[in-house]
C-alpha cells in the first residue's frame, strides 16, 4: 500500500471505531446492545446512506480492501473468544434441554430459512445458505440482557446459554461442510473422489486439532508463561489462534472460523486461559471487533432494494422470530421443561448478533449469496437484535424467583 494510502487508512479506521464507540454508547443508553449500535453505524457509513468509500479523499480501491481484511481478523478473534469462554462443564449440567433446543433451533430455521427464500428467485445453494444464516444464535445479546433481568444464573438462563452454545457448534460443523462441498464441488457437483477427500480432510482437520488441543497446546501454555520474553503468553495465544484459522480452511476445508472457535475452548483448559481472555479482549475489542461489525455494515447495500427485498427482508424477519420460538421451545417441552420455561428458552435464542452476521459474511466472501441478500440477512440481525431484548423482558416480567440450577441426572 501506497504511503498516501496508509494516510487515509488511518482517517478510515479513526472514522469506523469513533463511529463504532460512539454508537455502542448510545444504543447502551438507549437500552440496547453496543453491537447494535457498531451494526447501525456500518450501516449509515456504508453505501446505504453515506458511502464512505465513495469520498474523494477515501475512494482507493486498495482502503476498502485493507479495511475489510482486517474485520476478517476481527472474525477471527471474535470466535476465538466465544470458544474460550465456553465452560463445558456448565454445559453438561443442562445437556438434554441445551441439546434438544439448540439442535431443535438449528433444524427449524434451517428449513423455514430454505423454504421462504426459494419463491424469491434464488438457486437452491442459496436458499440453504439463507437457513444457515437464519439457525444462528447469539450468545452474547441475550446473556447481557439476562443479567439485566436477573435470571441468567437461574435455570432457564444457563439452559439459554448453553442451548445457545450448542446451536452455534451445530451451525459451524453445518457452515464448514457445506462450504467445503459448495466450493470445492461447485454448481455441478464433484465426483465420489472428490467428496471423500473432503471429507477426508475434514476429519484430518478435527482429529489434528483435537491432539494438539488436548496434549501440544497445555504445556506450550506454561512454557510462554516462564519464557523470558515480553507478552509471552498473548504472543503464543495469538500464534495458535492464527496458525489454527488458517489450518483448519487451507488444509482441513472448513471455515477458519472453526479453527479460531477450538483453539478458545481448548486454551480455555490451560493453566494461563484468564491471562489469554484478559489480553485478547482489550486487544479484540479495542480494536479489532468493532471494525469487524461496522465492516458489516459497511458490506449491507440496501440502496438498490426492490419491493421483492423488502418483501422478502420482512419475511425472512418473520420467520428468523418464529422459527427459534417454536424450534428451541419445542426442544425444550421434549426436554421435560414447562410450557413457560420452553418459551423463555425460545425467545432467548432468536437473536442472530455476532454470530448470524460471521455466517452471513462467510457466504458472502465466499460468492455462496450476492450483495442484496447479504443486506437482507444484515438487516435481520439488526432486527432480532433490537426485538430480543424486549421480547426477554415481556416473557419473563412477573417471575417472583427464579428456578434455581441443578445438575441433571439424565
Amino acid at each position: 500500500m501506497e504511503e498516501g494510502h496508509v494516510l487515509e487508512l488511518l482517517v478510515v479506521i479513526a472514522i469506523i471505531l469513533v463511529a463504532a464507540k460512539g454508537s455502542g454508547i448510545i444504543a447502551v443508553r438507549l437500552g440496547q446492545p453496543a453491537v447494535l449500535g457498531e451494526l447501525s453505524a456500518g450501516v449509515i457509513l456504508g453505501p446505504s446512506v453515506l458511502n464512505m468509500f465513495g469520498w474523494d479523499y477515501l475512494s482507493a480501491p486498495a482502503l476498502e480492501d485493507t479495511t475489510l481484511t482486517l474485520a476478517g481478523l476481527g472474525v477471527v478473534f471474535l470466535m476465538f473468544l466465544a470458544g474460550l469462554e465456553t465452560d463445558l462443564d456448565e454445559v453438561n449440567k443442562v445437556r438434554k434441554v441445551a441439546f434438544l433446543a439448540g439442535a431443535m433451533g438449528v433444524v427449524f430455521p434451517l428449513a423455514l430459512g430454505t423454504a421462504v427464500t426459494l419463491p424469491f428467485d434464488f438457486t437452491m445453494k442459496e436458499a440453504i445458505f439463507a437457513g444457515i444464516i437464519l439457525s444462528a444464535t447469539s450468545v452474547s445479546i441475550s446473556a447481557r440482557t439476562l443479567m439485566e433481568l436477573g435470571v441468567l444464573q437461574g435455570r432457564q438462563g444457563i439452559s439459554i446459554l448453553a442451548a445457545a452454545v450448542i446451536d452455534d457448534v451445530f451451525v459451524i460443523l453445518i457452515l464448514s461442510f457445506f462450504v467445503a462441498f459448495a466450493v470445492e464441488s461447485g454448481d455441478g457437483g464433484g465426483g465420489t473422489a472428490e467428496v471423500l477427500l473432503i471429507i477426508g480432510r475434514v476429519l484430518l482437520f478435527f482429529i489434528v486439532a483435537l491432539i494438539v488441543g488436548l496434549f501440544v497446546l497445555p504445556p506450550l501454555a506454561r512454557w510462554s508463561a516462564n519464557a523470558s520474553m515480553s507478552e509471552g503468553v498473548i504472543a503464543t495465544a495469538l500464534v495458535v489462534i492464527l496458525l489454527s484459522a488458517w489450518f483448519s480452511e487451507y488444509v482441513g476445508e472448513v471455515a477458519m472460523i472453526t479453527g479460531a472457535f477450538l483453539a478458545g475452548i481448548f486454551l480455555r483448559r490451560t493453566d494461563v486461559h484468564s491471562i489469554i481472555n484478559d489480553k485478547m479482549h482489550t486487544i479484540s475489542y479495542g480494536f479489532f471487533v468493532p471494525i469487524f461489525f461496522v465492516g458489516v455494515g459497511l458490506s449491507a447495500d440496501a440502496s438498490n432494494f426492490e419491493g421483492s427485498d423488502v418483501l422478502l427482508l420482512i419475511a425472512i424477519t418473520a420467520i428468523a422470530v418464529a422459527s427459534k420460538i417454536v424450534g428451541s421451545g419445542l426442544g425444550a417441552r421434549l426436554a421435560g421443561e414447562g410450557t413457560r420455561s420452553s418459551i423463555q428458552i425460545g425467545v432467548g435464542m432468536v437473536s442472530r448478533g455476532e454470530v448470524g452476521l460471521i455466517v452471513a459474511t462467510v457466504g458472502l466472501n465466499q460468492g455462496l449469496v450476492d450483495t442484496n441478500l447479504f443486506s437482507v440477512m444484515v438487516l435481520m440481525v439488526l432486527a432480532t437484535t433490537l426485538i430480543t431484548p424486549i421480547l426477554l423482558k415481556i416473557v419473563f416480567s412477573g417471575d417472583q424467583e427464579v428456578e434455581h440450577l441443578e445438575e441433571e441426572h439424565v
